[in-house]
């Protein structure tokens, strides 16, 4: 009779607050839903971590002289290389053909092997007091260097609307052969040639493979940060 009556109450009261426990349950169930898959993303990324970590680097490759390589540049974006010459400045931004790709895009098994020996350059080369930099974006290869495009742009630090909307000249193909060939000469008088090729793509290499790991370890951290109340 005592237990019939305890259980008797134990159903009024489950009734009493059913909706309640509804959402208790409810929440409850999303909590747990969520704890595991905050579980697996970070076993799966420290998997891929492991997996990367254990990549062997390519040989190291020193760039060809007078070129050296820009302090801290493998942890942030801009130039890799830099030189003096005649009193200029000559920096060497590098990104890979799949850089330059639009989103979405899809390349067969011959664009593969192209993008892996084609780099693209951006070479500026600054002359001191000079608002302006004379920018190059040049296509890498193995045997080969070959201007795209020429303009006069603003020094890194000095852009402005006025300076994205300014005329950047004609297109390279469509200038006179004899200043296209000028401007290979330019390049080439300052180092810009196939050379470059080897140390950049070994350098690229080294900075996607720091990128990647640094990518995995800040995403695993911000999952496992504890949610402040």
């Amino acid at each position: 009779m005592w237990r019939r009556s305890l259980s008797s109450a134990a159903v009024a009261a489950a009734r009493r607050r059913s909706p309640d426990a509804r959402v208790l349950s409810s929440s409850t169930s999303s909590a747990s839903s969520a704890a595991a898959v905050d579980s697996l993303i970070l076993r799966s990324l420290k998997e891929h971590y492991l997996e990367v970590s254990k990549m062997s680097p390519p040989p190291k490759v020193n760039p060809p002289s007078p070129y050296t390589i820009v302090k801290g540049a493998l942890d942030r974006d801009g130039p890799a290389l830099r030189r003096e010459y005649k009193g200029e400045e000559i920096t060497i931004s590098v990104m890979r053909l799949a850089n330059i790709l639009p989103s979405g895009a899809e390349a067969d098994d011959d664009d593969d092997n192209e993008a892996i020996n084609q780099l693209f350059l951006h070479v500026d080369v600054s002359k001191p007091g000079r608002e302006e930099s004379l920018h190059f974006l040049c296509g890498l290869y193995p045997d080969a260097v070959g201007i795209h495009s020429v303009c006069l742009r603003p020094k890194t630090g000095s852009l402005s609307l006025a300076s994205l909307n300014k005329y950047e000249g004609r297109v390279f193909q469509e200038l006179d052969q004899k200043l296209r060939d000028a401007f290979h000469l330019f390049i080439e008088a300052r180092g810009v040639n196939e050379s470059l090729f080897r140390f950049l793509q070994a350098w690229l290499y080294v900075k996607d493979h720091r990128n990647l790991m640094g990518w995995f370890k800040s995403v695993g951290t911000f999952i496992n940060e504890q949610k402040k109340p």
